[in-house]
């Protein structure tokens, strides 16, 4: 039996696996990564054509979700935790296996066009901000809603307050 109205079983199960959001935040990052392969390597008018193809279904999806990411920021293993602004400048620069957590922005302070210069093992929790001309080492974890202005250097930190100081 159906609790819903004309719906059965299965298209119930269809319909919550195909509109979660984590599903469409695991199909902008393999759009994001498709778009970097095309704009990387293949070049003429088939690799132009899906560069252009993959760009705008990821704007598109990343409209959706509230997620601006430019291509060639990030390194492999980016995971992207709950959907909702996330906007990244397309001059930063983020090593590999980043983790985001929502409500974030890695930016220019609004003074120069310097953006952040990050090392591998980012973990950015819920509403962090990282902002300017900052330098920031390996496996750097920035709690909640902290806000970096400053470089840190050294690795295996852990960043709090606003601005973020060393825990």
């Amino acid at each position: 039996m159906s609790f819903y109205y004309c719906q059965s079983r299965k298209e119930r199960f269809v319909y919550r696996i195909t509109h979660d959001p984590i599903f469409y935040i695991a199909k902008y990052i393999r759009l994001l990564r498709i778009e970097e392969y095309y704009f990387n390597v293949k070049k003429g008018k088939v690799g132009t054509f899906f560069y252009l193809w993959s760009f705008r279904r990821k704007n598109n999806i990343g409209n959706k979700l509230g997620i601006k990411i430019p291509k060639n920021t990030f390194g492999p293993g980016l995971t992207i935790y709950h959907h909702g602004e996330i906007i990244v400048n397309e001059k930063a620069q983020i090593g590999a296996d980043a983790k985001l957590h929502g409500g974030n922005c890695i930016g220019n302070n609004g003074k120069n066009d310097e953006a952040p210069q990050i090392g591998d093992g980012l973990d950015l929790g819920i509403g962090a901000k990282i902002i300017g001309d900052v330098s920031l080492g390996n496996n750097i974890c920035v709690g909640a809603n902290a806000v970096v202005t400053k470089s840190f250097s050294g690795d295996n930190l852990t960043l709090i307050g606003i601005p973020a100081r060393k825990r």
